[in-house]
């Protein structure tokens, strides 16, 4: 005998209502979920990190680095144990660091190595702070903070950094938002019109999705404005009026924690992350432009090639930083949005986007 149709009806709106529930639970689980601190992140520019403490900050955890007298990158935890002040504000001194409050120093390893003012009959204090395996890579720091082995997964990596067949722009995001956020704009490739004239690709058309154990990978047919082949075309990242529309592949991947792209053979996009806490994102932006066209450069003498690579970083500098405004204040009015109402629900169709957020729950849970 089949229900009544109040029954039924009652029955369909307590499964929707679960559905909703559920929607809503995992977009609050999403949007303030931590990281898996067993990967390696990136924490700061090799060229920002000298013999003078720099600070930095990794998922609510304060840590200091420095340089050595052998140029190697330490990571401490930036907190005196005598009076939990900062160790960043305070100096290094040969290969330790130096608190600025009472002169305390902290070697390599963590341990304390000397307080100034001890009497001769005092011991010096056991106390120690914690070290974090740190690695400096293709022009990045990158930083493990996890309690696992850190040599059980290796860095992504930016093998164009040195490569001298790319030139590199840099752009750094601090955004004031949840790292899911962000990544869902780079992975999302429908958002082009937002853009303007910093647009570098239109009419996205998702073609196929792949999903894996840590990555997402997903492809998009695409218009690409930009077509780097001659010397002279070069010029399109200056001029928007020489720019042209042609079809392309573009290709957007996950690989946790960190994003890569490629729009068709003449551009490739990094974004290495560095989630400070719930509301707070700060993340590198590297764009390569490929010269691989060019194939009477690659016979020029090296030394003139390094001198080309370098006199050209930095040429999309406008283009990017323009997409990384764009996109950062929409990705802050999101953050306001769900701060307000954390119990509004979102309608999201694409489907690489609903798989983003799948393994960020996923991984941070694992």
């Amino acid at each position: 005998m089949l229900p009544a149709l109040p029954t039924l009806f009652l029955l369909s709106q307590f499964v929707q209502n679960m559905q909703v529930q559920e929607t809503q639970l995992t977009s609050r689980d999403l949007r303030t979920c931590g990281i898996n601190p067993d990967r390696w992140y990136v924490v700061a520019r090799s060229t920002e990190v000298k013999d003078t403490p720099l600070a930095v900050t990794l998922w609510k955890q304060a840590i200091v680095l420095y340089r050595d007298t052998k140029g190697k990158v330490i990571a401490l935890e930036d907190r005196c144990p005598h009076r939990q002040v900062h160790l960043s504000s305070g100096k290094v001194v040969k290969d330790s660091i130096e608190c600025s409050y009472h002169g305390w120093q902290f070697d390599r390893q963590g341990e304390c190595d000397r307080v100034p003012y001890l009497a001769p009959e005092q011991k010096r204090p056991t106390c120690k702070i914690r070290t974090f395996p740190a690695r400096e890579l293709d022009g990045f720091i990158w930083l493990f903070p996890g309690e696992g082995d850190p040599d059980a997964i290796a860095p992504l990596g930016v093998p164009e950094w040195e490569h001298l067949n790319y030139i590199a722009t840099v752009s750094t995001i601090d955004c004031r938002g949840h790292y899911s956020f962000l990544i869902e704009n780079l992975m999302d490739m429908y958002h082009g019109h937002l853009h303007d004239n910093y647009q570098a690709w239109a009419s996205a058309k998702l073609d196929a999705l792949e999903i894996g154990e840590n990555r997402i990978d997903a492809r998009y047919e695409a218009q690409s404005y930009y077509r780097i082949d001659r010397i002279w075309s070069i010029s399109q990242l200056f001029f928007p009026a020489l720019r042209r529309l042609h079809p392309e592949p573009l290709e957007v991947s996950y690989i946790y924690p960190h994003w890569v792209s490629t729009l068709g053979q003449d551009f490739k996009i990094y974004c290495l992350f560095c989630p400070v806490d719930e509301t707070h994102t700060r993340a590198y932006l590297i764009h390569f432009t490929s010269l691989n066209a060019f194939w009477r450069l690659h016979k020029l003498p090296i030394k003139f090639r390094k001198f080309l690579k370098d006199r050209l970083f930095g040429s999309a500098q406008k283009l990017l930083d323009g997409l990384v405004r764009q996109d950062v204040d929409m990705i802050e009015q999101e953050q306001q949005s769900f701060l307000a109402f954390p119990r509004r629900h979102s309608y999201e169709l694409n489907r690489t986007c609903i798989a983003v957020q799948r393994l960020i729950l996923k991984m941070n849970n694992s």
